[in-house]
């Protein structure tokens, strides 16, 4: 049985089985996507509790 998927930057369908870049189609979409991490255009949302805590904010 070969799983197949979508590449999860270029939509192209791939398998899975003797895949050297998976989850990507290719080498291309893989440095694609980590340069996208590099530069900070992925991020994850984060409550950011310790801004609160500074001493600015202590003094009431």
């Amino acid at each position: 049985m070969v799983t197949e998927l979508n590449c999860p930057r270029c939509q192209k369908l791939t398998t899975w089985q003797d895949n050297p870049y998976r989850p990507f189609c290719s080498e291309r979409c893989r440095l694609i996507d980590l340069g996208a991490w590099a530069n900070e255009d992925y991020k994850i949302a984060s409550q950011d509790s310790a801004s609160n805590n500074t001493p600015e904010h202590d003094q009431d």
